[in-house]
């Protein structure tokens, strides 16, 4: 049986504003085909991590690898030299700073959703996936204006239509995006995320704001996403009972940093991770 390919791989991310430190010295990594989640209480610098790793952020210090390759690296640099209170401050000072825009490795295979979410909402369902699809197009100003894309314009739109109905939307096609119920907006954001064709899906709390129901056809749903599109996706997940039903590995943060990584029955267990995020039991 072959290895699985690395996917993504933090190696020693830190994130500092001016003194706070958001996220210590985190190491990870994610495999081809895996559903990995990272969890920990509010403030631990979850949503900051994801925003490290797509672009939006610059790290205060260290690398993260995507399909093998290093995409962002970075230093501590000017007064950060004397401010840092991270780990291995010179590890990456003698390689370039790498420090791409969003949207770049949105094109080498990494889409997100967002916590809050962020349909165009003057558009329709189809056009919400079609506008996502714009990035893979390789017409210009004069193949558009004289009509040359056409058979390219034809072919993203009969893309768009069959994720539509893998993932159910189908009916809704012409439906306003805001018109659909909470649950069907964040699969439709999903499916818009999908429509990158990316290696690596990346959903900041998909749950958030969802009913038990909601939450449970979710967990089937980002299943289906997984063995469908033979998709890798690291999640930021509250909710539990998603996180340990999906998910093949965990990484716990607290105040930043990794405090406990393997199994979700190896999570449910730590001790660690009991004390600060799980919670304890009451004794009798």
């Amino acid at each position: 049986m072959s290895e699985k390919m690395n996917v993504l791989c933090l190696d020693n991310i830190t994130m500092q504003f001016g003194g706070v430190v958001a996220v210590d010295d985190l190491s990870m990594e994610v495999n081809e085909g895996e559903i990995v989640a990272l969890i920990g209480p509010n403030g631990a610098g979850k949503t900051t991590a994801f925003n490290t790793i797509t672009g939006v952020y610059e790290p205060t210090n260290g690398q993260v690898s995507f399909l093998g390759k290093p995409v962002v690296r970075n230093h501590p640099q000017g007064k950060m030299k004397k401010q840092y209170k991270g780990s291995d401050a010179e590890k990456f000072a003698s390689e370039p700073v790498l420090n791409p825009t969003p949207d770049k490795l949105t094109a080498l295979g990494m889409a997100r959703t967002f916590q809050n979410i962020r349909l165009w909402k003057t558009q329709t369902v189809f056009d919400n996936v079609l506008i996502a699809k714009h990035m893979l197009r390789t017409s210009n100003f004069f193949t558009a204006a004289f009509h040359a894309n056409r058979a390219e314009e034809e072919k993203q739109r009969a893309e768009v239509l069959e994720l539509l109905r893998i993932v159910g939307l189908e009916e809704e096609q012409h439906e306003p995006a805001t018109s659909l119920p909470y649950g069907k907006q964040r699969r439709l954001e999903i499916a818009r995320a999908l429509a990158t064709k990316p290696k690596l899906l990346m959903l900041d709390e998909p749950a958030a704001g969802m009913n038990p129901q909601e939450t449970a056809e979710l967990t089937a749903f980002i299943g289906r996403v997984r063995n469908e599109f033979d998709m890798t996706i690291l999640l930021i997940e509250h909710h539990m009972d998603l996180v340990m039903d999906i998910s093949d590995r965990i990484y716990v943060i607290d105040f930043g940093k990794l405090i406990a990584s393997g199994t979700p029955e190896v999570i449910q267990n730590d001790q660690r991770v009991i004390d600060a995020y799980l919670g304890v039991e009451d004794d009798a």
